[in-house]
């Protein structure tokens, strides 16, 4: 199989089900940001970190591929209404958000209170931490947008809500482990 198809090579691309669509359909923007999400997922996951994060972040690249093939998904394709081509054992499920949340629990009972906000940085995996977590809230923007224009599963939309919120932990979680200092941000007076 060869990885180029030349499709694509007007504009257009396929969603899952064989629908085409411009490639700067809102849809694709969607699967597509959740794509760069996994990627910079990929990058944290290769740094010098502890493997129970590292398993984590394993497991939430997997959930990510999931959320890309429901995105790709058209709502008004009839053969995946009727089962025809459905995926098997595809879905978001209520207990990827609270593995997240458990996670996220696990993590804060080493942290100091947060009492202001922090500004990102302090070291490049932290970094790497803040940078998935934009790109995690912008993916969850355009599912959202996504939504409004057709419907989606919401699941996919609370476990995005979720994993920005886990990848705040994670950076927070990592600035501690690694010594690494958080800096307040203070407003001026």
């Amino acid at each position: 199989m060869k990885i180029y198809t030349k499709t694509g090579d007007t504009g257009t691309t396929a969603l899952y089900g064989g629908t085409r669509v411009s490639k700067h359909h809102i849809r694709i923007e969607s699967y597509g940001t959740v794509d760069e999400l996994n990627s910079h997922i990929g990058l944290i996951r290769d740094q010098d970190i502890n493997p129970l994060y590292k398993d984590v972040l394993v497991e939430v690249q997997d959930r990510l591929f999931t959320v890309g093939a429901i995105l790709a998904t058209p709502p008004e394709d009839e053969k995946l209404k009727s089962g025809e081509r459905r995926l098997k054992n595809l879905g978001i499920l209520e207990s990827d958000v609270e593995f997240l949340e458990k996670e996220m629990d696990a993590m804060e009972e080493s942290l100091p209170v947060m009492t202001h906000f922090v500004l990102p940085g302090g070291h490049t995996t932290v970094s790497y931490c803040h940078i998935a977590r934009c790109v995690c809230r912008r993916a969850e923007r355009l599912a959202v947008h996504l939504n409004d224009i057709e419907p989606t599963e919401e699941l996919v939309i609370k476990y995005l809500n979720r994993l920005s919120d886990y990848l705040f932990v994670l950076a927070r979680k990592l600035t501690y482990d690694l010594k690494a200092n958080e800096v307040l941000w203070i407003p001026r007076k």
